[in-house]
C-alpha cells in the first residue's frame, strides 16, 4: 500500500469524516457475499445515503480526501476478490434513488404517469421495472427481460442481450458528479454503444430518464415472456455466476461481433475447473462458483480461459465482469507486472 493509498484508507475508516451526513455508514461490511458469485471479502465503507444532497455531500468529502468512490448496485457484475476494496462503496438502495413514478408509498400504483417518458431512480430494480412495465402496459423495457441490475448499473455499462439493450429506451440522465455537482446528460452525449457507456470520471447515475409508450399489455407480456423463456433454454439461471464472464470480441475480418461463448465452446473449455470456480456445461460464457468457494479462483479461471481461446483461435476476449480489488487487476492477464 503506497502512503497516498494508506492515508486515503485512513480518511475512508475515520467516522469524524462522515459526521453530519444523512447515511447509514458501515465498516468493514462484507460485500462479496452479497454479489451473485456470493463470495470475496468486504469494503472498508459502505454508505447508504437517503437523499441526494447526501449523496453530494458524501462525493464531495470524498473528492476533498482522495478517496476512491464505487457503486455497489446488485452485485451481478461484479467479483471482489479475497482482500476487498478500499475506499467508500456506495449503495443507492434507500428510497430516494429507487422510486418509480408509479410507486407510492402504500405499494399501489398511482394515476400520474401518463407521460411516455418517466423518470426512475437508478437504484430501482431492473427485474421489477420491466414486469411493472409489463403489468401498466408501457414498452421500451421488454429485452431487458432476465437481466439481473439495477437501473443505475444497467445504464452505465450499456446492459442488454440478443434483444437488444438499455441504449434503445434512455433519453438522459442524471449524475452527481465527482466532488458532488448535479448534472443531466443526453443519452446522445454518452456514446452509447455494445457494453459501453462514456460516462465522465468518478461519477454516479442516481436517475434516469426512459421512453416507455404505451401499448398492448398483451403483446408486451408476450414480448417479455418469449425472451425469459429463450434465457432459461440457453443459460445458466440458477448457477452463482455473475452472468456472461466476457464481451463478445470484433471479428477483424469481418467487423461483426462473434459469441465469447462459442469461441470458448471451440477451444473445448466447458467444464473447465480451477478450484471452486468452473466454466458452465449449458453456456461457456458463464463462469460459476461451488457455494463457499472462493472468488480468486473465478478471476484465475478466466485468465486461464482468456488464455486458451487466445491460444486456439486468436480472440482476446475481455472481461465484461467488473472486478474490484486493493489494487488495479489487468483486463488480460499477458498485462500483469
Amino acid at each position: 500500500m503506497t502512503p497516498a493509498t494508506a492515508t486515503a484508507a485512513a480518511a475512508a475508516s475515520d467516522a469524524n469524516m462522515w459526521n453530519g451526513i444523512d447515511a447509514e455508514i458501515r465498516f468493514n461490511d462484507p460485500i462479496g457475499g452479497a454479489t451473485w458469485f456470493a463470495a470475496g471479502g468486504c469494503a472498508d465503507v459502505l454508505a447508504v445515503p437517503r437523499s441526494f444532497a447526501a449523496l453530494s455531500e458524501l462525493s464531495r468529502r470524498c473528492a476533498e480526501a482522495n478517496v476512491p468512490l464505487r457503486v455497489l448496485g446488485q452485485g451481478a457484475n461484479l467479483l471482489v476478490l479475497e482482500e476487498g476494496v478500499d475506499g467508500v462503496v456506495v449503495d443507492l438502495s434507500a428510497p430516494a434513488f429507487t422510486r418509480a413514478p408509479w410507486d407510492a408509498t402504500d405499494g399501489t400504483a398511482r394515476g400520474d404517469h401518463s407521460a411516455e417518458t418517466v423518470r426512475i431512480g437508478a437504484g430501482a430494480d431492473l427485474f421489477r421495472l420491466v414486469q411493472d412495465s409489463k403489468r401498466l402496459g408501457r414498452g421500451g423495457l421488454a429485452q431487458m427481460a432476465g437481466i439481473p441490475a439495477t437501473l443505475g448499473g444497467a445504464v452505465r455499462m450499456n446492459a442488454g442481450g440478443a434483444y437488444g439493450d438499455i441504449a434503445q429506451s434512455l433519453e438522459r440522465i442524471e449524475v452527481v458528479m465527482h466532488g458532488g455537482e448535479m448534472r443531466s446528460i443526453e443519452a446522445a452525449d454518452l456514446r452509447l454503444g455494445y457494453r459501453h457507456c462514456e460516462l465522465p470520471a468518478g461519477c454516479i447515475v442516481v436517475a434516469a430518464h426512459l421512453r416507455l409508450p404505451h401499448g398492448d399489455p398483451k403483446k408486451i407480456e408476450a414480448d417479455v415472456h418469449e425472451i425469459f423463456e429463450y434465457k432459461k433454454r440457453t443459460q445458466p439461471m440458477g448457477a452463482k455466476s455473475a452472468g456472461c464472464m466476457f464481451r463478445n470480441p470484433t471479428d477483424p475480418a469481418t467487423g461483426r461481433r462473434e459469441s465469447a461463448g462459442k469461441l470458448i465452446d471451440q477451444a473445448g473449455l466447458k467444464g473447465l475447473r480451477f478450484g471452486s470456480a468452473f466454466v458452465s456445461e449449458c453456456h461457456g460464457n458463464f463462469l460459476a462458483i461451488d457455494r463457499g468457494g472462493r472468488a480468486r479462483d473465478v478471476l484465475e479461471l478466466s485468465n486461464q480461459v482468456q488464455q486458451r481461446v487466445l491460444a486456439h483461435s486468436g480472440r482476446r476476449l475481455e472481461r465484461e465482469v467488473v472486478v474490484w480489488s486493493r489494487q488495479q487487476v489487468p483486463s488480460f492477464p499477458e498485462e500483469r507486472g
